[in-house]
């Protein structure tokens, strides 16, 4: 299982078999598995259908390292627009970028630039801007983005990677912040010197950074989010937060679209605090094979279906 993993994790980097995998009928239906739509308006709807459930969302266009200013600004330009409709339609819903998509590669002031007008408009309608996290090589420039926004604007938070031996270093540097975090596992594909190989290791490091987060937020320091699928860690993160005496709005759940919904909606129920990251957008190839390579249960049978005509 971890080698058909890992050639998983390989071909969301390949921009050939992207454009064989996309032509076919059969992976545009599996892809549709874990988003609603590949247009905004489909992801709006599924807000407010999550709306009626106390589910909140956040919505995510796919797409990644632009590589013209002309690009970064159109992205920007979308999301200036997702942010008035998720006001219009008073959906409880916050948007997520990434920087790759807003023009990191390009130049980091222009990057900041629009994440600042992003957060800024989305603070105006009382919503939170999410910074998602890339593979390795732009943590630092993320977390430097976070930074420089973080001072002056509190609506934003930044996604962190368990899996990533550096993370608990950044953590304790962000942590005089008071930031805002999304802890998630990881799914990139990473080699052993920089994130962690074995799952347990990562689960447990997880439990252990999500336990310190759970404490810096009781104490109204920061605000903390759980990006897991993973129902046995969901449930020792709750046994915590109540031997903690964490407040149940001090910390969140969060899972994707098409996954574990049933879970979803029973942590609602139960009182917990919960959103859904809702991706849309005609580029979702990489981030379909990441998620894939996420559920084990699945890899052979997608595997099988690249091979055969």
């Amino acid at each position: 299982m971890a080698i058909a993993r890992s050639f998983l994790l390989r071909a969301a980097s390949s921009q050939w078999l992207a454009a064989q995998v996309t032509k076919r009928a059969f992976t545009r239906r599996a892809a549709l598995r874990f988003m609603p739509g590949e247009d905004v308006g489909s992801a709006l709807e599924a807000s407010g259908a999550l709306a009626g459930q106390d589910i909140g969302t956040i919505l995510t266009q796919l797409g990644e390292n632009v590589t013209t200013p002309g690009e970064a600004a159109a992205v920007r330009e979308h999301y200036q627009d997702v942010i008035e409709q998720i006001a219009e339609r008073g959906l409880p819903s916050q948007i997520s970028v990434k920087p790759t998509h807003l023009g990191l590669d390009i130049a980091f002031d222009a990057c900041l630039a629009h994440i600042k007008a992003l957060a800024e408009q989305a603070a105006a309608t009382g919503q939170l801007l999410w910074i998602d996290m890339e593979d390795s090589r732009y943590v630092e420039p993320t977390l430097e983005l976070y930074r420089e926004l973080r001072t002056a604007d509190a609506n934003v938070g930044v996604c962190l990677q368990a899996y990533l031996r550096r993370t608990p270093d950044d953590l304790k540097r962000l942590l005089p912040l008071e930031p805002v975090i999304r802890l998630v596992k990881g799914a990139y594909n990473e080699p052993a010197a920089v994130a962690l190989p074995v799952k347990r290791e990562v689960d447990e490091r997880f439990f252990k950074l999500g336990r310190r987060l759970m404490e810096h937020s009781k104490k109204g320091r920061s605000s903390v989010v759980f990006g897991t699928h993973d129902l046995k860690l969901v449930k020792r993160l709750r046994e915590e937060a109540r031997r903690l005496e964490c407040d149940a709005g001090t910390y969140e759940f969060h899972m994707l679209y098409g996954i574990k919904a049933r879970a979803q909606k029973t942590l609602a129920q139960e009182g917990e605090r919960v959103r859904v990251l809702v991706s849309y957008g005609s580029a979702w190839f990489p981030w379909y094979m990441r998620r894939l390579a996420e559920r084990p249960a699945n890899v052979w049978f997608v595997v099988r279906s690249f091979l055969l005509p």
